[in-house]
């Protein structure tokens, strides 16, 4: 399940494990033709990664901490730390690739 986080309650959901991270915008296209990819990769990895939403919009100071200038941006964490991360609409196989590599599969 894909769940909204936001300034308060990020920080706690990135602390353990792996968590996609999907910064996006209500009015962006692409973030929008992006959202049902992000739905299957959550339905895909549960129980294995965490698939987290932050809308820029109402989280400015999150976007600023991870210098989110172009949505969507994409960042993958493990334990709390950038594993990885890339801009744009982009296809699926991109996005479980890196979660798999954060997960320490190849």
């Amino acid at each position: 399940m894909v769940r909204e986080t936001n300034e308060e309650t990020f920080d706690q959901e990135i602390k353990q494990g792996v968590a996609l991270v999907d910064f996006f915008a209500t009015w962006c296209p692409p973030c929008k033709i992006m959202h049902p990819v992000v739905e299957e990769i959550s339905k895909e990895y549960e129980g294995k990664a965490k698939v987290l939403k932050v809308d820029v919009d109402r989280n400015p100071e999150l976007a600023m901490r991870y210098s989110i200038m172009s949505v969507p941006t994409f960042i993958i964490f493990k334990d709390g730390d950038i594993s990885s991360g890339v801009i744009g609409a982009v296809p699926k196989s991109e996005l479980t690739k890196r979660i798999d590599e954060a997960l320490g599969k190849k």
